[in-house]
């Protein structure tokens, strides 16, 4: 028998006027990650269809588990819309299952989009569960909450008979929703906030600041590694690793020391904003969520982000920590996450650090010394890595 992989949009299909341009992203985005393989994808406005090597299935189905935009995929039997093929491809279909799985009830759901079909919907759900019956002594109707479901899709030329739905990451393809600015750090928060994200479609930068030699390489080679896992839901994406060592021995020279983790985080947002301009990123995107540190009160949060204009967009600002550590688990950054390397917020974090910071102190303490010399002087000396799900760091030994 032949079989398809079938893709259904869900979400996408709301979008009306834009459809076509969400649809193309998503095609675009399964062709990349199935680059590799022996494929031939087709597209309509309601369905995808993937032809494919059956030695590939596996890889392809586990391939699309990490594409955003698609709704629901599922395993397709295809044959003609001739009533006698797709009578015999349901026998075989249900004869394989049969063998292999415990199965005592069925419902048969029929979907026509050819309407010159010699049989409505009702007709073939009909005439379909009488051909099971018939076929399968020890199989019985359960409309409610049956054993198995046949589903039936008769098109023009084609049709196909499925089994097994399995449900996509849903969202919308990455890309459609224009560029962000991750401020990735080696936590736990910040790649669930990324991966929420590109959930909502937006293309990634990538941003890590180290502070070498009070953070590690080990640091920098952890942020790589949930840099990679990141790129496998969104293909390639630019990592832009910030010297920000002088700056920040600069803030503990001249800044009160409960004051420092607010004016760390001020000059991030600068930074981190002079980098969306150059990348034509349309918005900042971090892990804050409220309340868990000092720096992410809401007096914090507003004295922090009064540094820049840009839209500063926070994923998982209102949940907490085991629904963040629950996300991270399902997304495979949590090992990762923990792994015991600092960044340069965990190196230098006073005793007692302001929870409700004053704007005005904040800009006195900065007038202490010339930090737009030392952002230049970052600006000029950035390393940029281009990271996809196969990087390897042995071969860019030169660079790290």
């Amino acid at each position: 028998m032949n079989r398809v992989i079938l893709i259904k949009y869900g979400e996408l299909t709301t979008k009306k006027g834009n459809r076509k341009l969400f649809i193309d992203t998503l095609y675009k985005n399964i062709n990349l990650k199935l680059k590799n393989l022996n494929v031939k994808i087709n597209r309509d406005m309601s369905r995808m269809y993937i032809e494919y090597e059956s030695i590939d299935e596996n890889l392809i189905l586990k391939k699309i588990k990490e594409v955003f935009g698609i709704h629901s995929f599922l395993v397709a039997y295809k044959t003609s819309s001739n009533i006698e093929d797709i009578n015999n491809t349901i026998k075989d279909v249900l004869k394989n299952q049969i063998n292999e799985n415990d199965i005592y009830t069925f419902k048969v759901e029929t979907k026509r989009s050819d309407k010159k079909f010699i049989f409505d919907s009702q007709q073939c759900n009909h005439k379909f569960g009488g051909l099971i019956l018939k076929n399968f002594k020890n199989l019985s109707v359960n409309v409610h909450n049956p054993d198995i479901m046949v589903h039936v899709e008769i098109r023009t030329e084609f049709s196909y008979i499925y089994l097994n739905e399995y449900k996509g990451l849903g969202g919308y393809p990455v890309g459609t929703l224009g560029r962000g600015t991750l401020m990735l750090s080696g936590g736990i928060d910040s790649p669930v906030a990324g991966y929420l994200a590109l959930k909502r479609g937006i293309k990634l930068d990538l941003v890590y600041f180290e502070a070498i030699p009070h953070t590690s390489l080990e640091a920098r080679n952890k942020v790589i590694e949930l840099a990679k896992k990141l790129a496998s839901y969104g293909d390639e994406m630019r990592l832009i690793i910030i010297p920000f060592t002088k700056l920040q021995e600069s803030i503990y020279k001249n800044v009160d020391g409960n004051y420092s983790i607010t004016i760390m985080r001020r000059m991030m947002y600068r930074i981190t904003e002079k980098l969306s301009k150059k990348f034509k990123s349309l918005a900042i995107i971090n892990g804050e969520s409220i309340g868990q540190v000092a720096s992410q009160t809401l007096t914090s949060m507003n004295v922090i982000n009064s540094v820049t204009n840009m839209p500063v967009i926070r994923p998982v600002a209102c949940f907490d920590k085991l629904e963040i550590i629950d996300i991270a688990k399902k997304i495979d950054t949590y090992d990762i996450s923990i792994l015991p390397y600092e960044d340069c917020c965990t190196v230098f974090v006073p005793k007692h650090p302001v929870i409700n910071p004053n704007l005005e102190k904040c800009i006195e303490m900065e007038s202490r010394f010339d930090y737009e010399d030392l952002i230049n002087e970052i600006m000029n000396n950035l390393l940029i890595i281009k990271i996809n799900e196969q990087f390897e760091k042995n071969k860019y030994s030169d660079l790290l």
